[in-house]
């Protein structure tokens, strides 16, 4: 196997991370690019960049000098507004196509997007990749906005580009502003003799390790006929209070640590997802390995570290 130069966009978030240590236990070089460094980043080569107001040709120009012939995108901005949204998610996207389209040699893109880019679907239903995305939250569309920038430039005439849209993510070092990211450093670190109070959504949704998802995009990276698009998940659905027990029984605290109180749940996704990964297995060759019971033992253990 020919080793890449894969420079890794938002190589220091929660999903970044990990696509960087997937790379480099390959043997693959990696470049982690992000605004701010973080401790982890330390392990591969580290290049701060702010992704949001770096133009295409100085892009090209870091690609160019780096020697990098792989890029991951795997940055989400986050803002209040769409308007700050769309600058947040869909300009660095623009900005990386903008980037692919001046090299003299075709790099390969993957580009991290979201099952829920899809919108509602009915409960029990499968998501596969000719459902016609339909998103009703400013999130998913910002979402979609940008993979499409990616599908709209890629083929035999355009980018070298690939998009994979991810379930929900768990496992190690989640994401602090997601709602078990929050959850487990709360019980890590919060006084627990009251207990602690939480409105728990009624939703079931498809939650694929992070290290899974890594794998496969990965995958996705290394085999030049993987398909433009593919979805990537466990394959099943799991109930948020099922998730909340199992990160309650990975931390050894009671059941009755947790409290749950009234009222609505605001999510960035519908109340039921689960990802048709019969693509992406066939194609890629790749299996989710990871249940949910470990990858609950993992978030826990990896927030004692």
């Amino acid at each position: 196997m020919t080793s890449r130069r894969v420079a890794v966009l938002g190589g220091t978030g929660s999903v970044g991370r990990h696509v960087c240590a997937a790379f480099a236990e390959q043997g693959h070089t990696v470049v982690a690019v992000a605004r701010n460094p973080a401790p982890h980043a330390a392990l591969h080569r580290f290049v701060p960049l702010d992704l949001v107001a770096t133009g295409g040709a100085e892009l090209a120009a870091l690609l160019t000098r780096e020697r990098v012939d792989t890029v991951v995108n795997a940055f989400t901005g986050w803002g209040s507004a769409e308007a700050e949204m769309r600058r947040l998610n869909v300009r660095p996207v623009e900005h990386v196509v903008d980037a692919l389209r001046r090299l003299p040699n075709r790099v390969r893109l993957v580009h991290i997007g979201t099952l829920h880019e899809y919108g509602p679907v009915p409960e029990g239903s499968s998501i596969h990749e000719k459902l016609p995305p339909a998103p009703d939250s400013l999130y998913a569309r910002v979402k979609l906005a940008a993979s499409e920038t990616v599908l709209d430039a890629a083929g035999p005439d355009g980018i070298d580009g690939v998009v994979v849209r991810l379930a929900n993510t768990i496992g190690p070092y989640p994401a602090a502003e997601t709602f078990l990211g929050s959850l487990a450093r709360r019980l890590r670190h919060d006084d627990l003799s009251a207990g602690i109070e939480l409105t728990i959504s009624d939703a079931r949704r498809d939650y694929v390790d992070v290290r899974d998802a890594a794998a496969a995009i990965v995958r996705a990276a290394l085999l030049p006929e993987a398909p433009l698009l593919l979805n990537i998940g466990s394959g099943t659905a799991v109930g948020v209070r099922t998730l909340v027990g199992k990160l309650l029984r990975a931390a050894d605290l009671s059941p009755d640590t947790v409290r749950e109180t009234g009222g609505v749940v605001h999510s960035h996704g519908g109340d039921w997802t689960r990802a048709d990964i019969s693509l992406a297995t066939s194609a890629l060759d790749w299996q989710p390995r990871f249940t949910v019971a470990e990858s609950m033992t993992a978030m826990w253990d990896s927030l004692g570290a």
